[in-house]
């Protein structure tokens, strides 16, 4: 087991969680186990939950239709995909049943989100938007600040030069 190796070379169980991207408590609970029984004491444990019941050829398949958006598949009202909508289409195109959590971890792990839009909106007109903002836009922002060398900051000091020669917290020092 990787974390009894970390315990071996004196890695703390926070880096081995870290390391092992686990959690600290399991990280605390392993090394507890180890220093009471060694190597022996960790069992060997596979991955935690079920087995991903869509074969990676099908989850390519899957990403594809998660590329074409919900419209082609036959949610027009919106361009967003649930984990409710991406657990019926595993089922349509897959016949294996996702529960909505199970769907949401699959998304995860394909790179989606569930509930955000995937791509641009449908209706989005490319060229009236390279037009507005070369046309529009220039014309309606005003333009930027110019270049002064002042601070924004309200803990910087002001500059020694406009002050008074009697102004508190002068003290008579050169400045830096």
């Amino acid at each position: 087991m990787q974390a009894a190796e970390l315990f071996e070379q004196e890695v703390g169980p926070t880096e081995v969680a870290r390391r092992l991207r686990v959690s600290g408590k399991s990280a605390y609970q392993w090394h507890q186990l180890w220093r009471a029984g060694g190597v022996e004491a960790l069992p060997p444990r596979g991955p935690g939950g079920s087995r991903c019941r869509l074969s990676p050829r099908c989850l390519e398949k899957l990403a594809a239709h998660l590329d074409q958006g919900p419209a082609a598949h036959g949610w027009a009202e919106d361009q967003v995909w649930t984990a409710s909508r991406v657990a019926t289409l595993i089922g349509r195109k897959f016949h294996v049943s996702y529960s909505v959590s199970g769907a949401t971890r699959l998304m995860h792990g394909l790179g989606f989100t569930p509930q955000m839009p995937a791509r641009r909106a449908a209706e989005r007109d490319e060229q009236a938007v390279t037009v507005w903002t070369e046309v529009t836009w220039g014309e309606v922002e005003e333009p930027g600040r110019t270049a002064t060398g002042g601070c924004a900051s309200r803990t910087r000091p002001a500059s020694r030069a406009g002050r008074p020669v009697d102004a508190p917290g002068d003290g008579g020092a050169s400045p830096r």
